[in-house]
């Protein structure tokens, strides 16, 4: 070979030193040895400790003729070789990968792997990082009680979560993650995108997440929305708690969306029929019915007849003599079988009667007197 031809062979040949991380192509894949052609006169030689292991299983995904990056642990061998690593080349790629994430604040999942008291161990790549309790999200507690950290930390383990870089140092070979700030960061994104696109009339699943005395608040993946005590049942509720309870999954309808305010208000109710809609294919006039005395007042006493139909006893329907106050003949609880005198289903009414019950009664008994009266007279009975 001529000496420029030499010399023009040797500008071919790619500049490697140790520590550098290059392409190259798997050209032998056995057991015993693993052959990488990167450029060079003679192919690469993996490290002997990595054909088993961790090493070993990534080389399990290729195939020969496949590409793969490699980190050069010795431009040179004694046979001549250059030596490489496959794991370094990983460990050099994920860190640069996480070192991008934190210059970008991006958000990126990763797997839960262990925990102690401290906090979640998680898995990125071949890198392990640490996410303090201080920065786990605090909705992974909401239907836990207090003293329950090491069973909510436990059920972490095996799933993926979202994080931020918050500390990336290489050389101490430090990775802290967030769960909290990507999190919340989701969230703000989530309800951005849901106040956009929510619809007064649309039906949404979500979870319980807090009670009080006027209503439930319900996430529904980032917004959290408002059942108003009055949209939880048809019938009259006293406290929400009578109805749902924290960590429920409801059904809702969406009665507003206010963007301005940033407020969803939802329903319960709206997704269930409401009872006085079929009130006149159960009940007619003069039917007799069965009711629960559920509060009295001056005029008469209110019965509840099924969950959310209510009829009203009006007092001088009560009792055939005079009476000063429904009281005298009735208290709350008293279940009674009454006899329905008028029904206006637009208006949510219905009129009952205790006496005329008392009348029916007694009539019947009169007729069923005097039959059996006939009967033993004509026939001897």
């Amino acid at each position: 070979m001529e000496p420029q031809e030499i010399y023009q062979e040797l500008l071919e040949i790619p500049h490697i030193a140790p520590g550098h991380i290059v392409k190259g192509v798997i050209v032998k894949l056995s057991p015993d040895e693993v052959l990488v052609d990167i450029g060079t006169k003679t192919e690469a030689i993996l490290h002997r400790k990595e054909l088993a292991g961790p090493a070993w299983e990534i080389l399990k995904n290729y195939k020969e003729g496949d590409e793969i990056p490699v980190c050069i642990i010795r431009p040179e061998s004694d046979t001549g070789q250059a030596v490489v690593s496959i794991l370094r080349a990983k460990v050099e790629n994920d860190w640069a990968y996480i070192e991008e994430l934190k210059r970008t604040k991006a958000t990126f999942e990763a797997e839960v792997v262990d925990y102690n008291k401290g906090g979640l161990l998680v898995k990125v790549g071949s890198l392990k990082g640490f996410v303090p309790l201080s920065q786990i999200d605090p909705s992974h507690y909401r239907n836990h009680k207090g003293g329950a950290r090491t069973k909510v930390l436990s059920e972490l383990v095996g799933q993926k979560i979202k994080l931020k870089v918050i500390e990336a140092e290489r050389e101490q070979g430090r990775l802290i993650f967030s769960e909290k700030l990507a999190m919340e960061e989701w969230r703000a994104e989530r309800k951005n995108r849901l106040l956009r696109e929510l619809q007064e009339g649309d039906i949404c699943v979500g979870t319980v997440t807090g009670i009080c005395e006027f209503g439930a608040f319900v996430d529904l993946g980032g917004i959290e929305g408002l059942i108003h005590l009055s949209e939880l049942s048809w019938t009259k509720v006293s406290h929400p708690s009578e109805v749902v309870k924290v960590g429920d999954e409801v059904e809702v309808y969406v009665l507003e969306v206010d963007k301005e305010r940033n407020r969803v208000s939802l329903s319960l109710k709206r997704l269930q029929p409401e009872p006085w809609s079929m009130v006149e294919e159960k009940y007619k006039v003069g039917q007799f019915v069965e009711g629960t005395v559920t509060r009295l007042t001056p005029f008469g006493a209110f019965v509840q007849i099924e969950e959310g139909i209510e009829g009203l006893i009006h007092i001088s329907e009560l009792s055939f003599q005079r009476i000063s106050h429904p009281k005298e003949v009735v208290k709350v609880g008293d279940v009674l079988r009454l006899q329905i005198i008028s029904l206006d289903p637009v208006h949510r009414r219905m009129g009952l009667s205790l006496k005329r019950v008392a009348e029916h009664e007694r009539s019947s008994e009169d007729w069923r007197k005097d039959y059996e009266e006939i009967s033993r007279r004509e026939y001897g009975g």
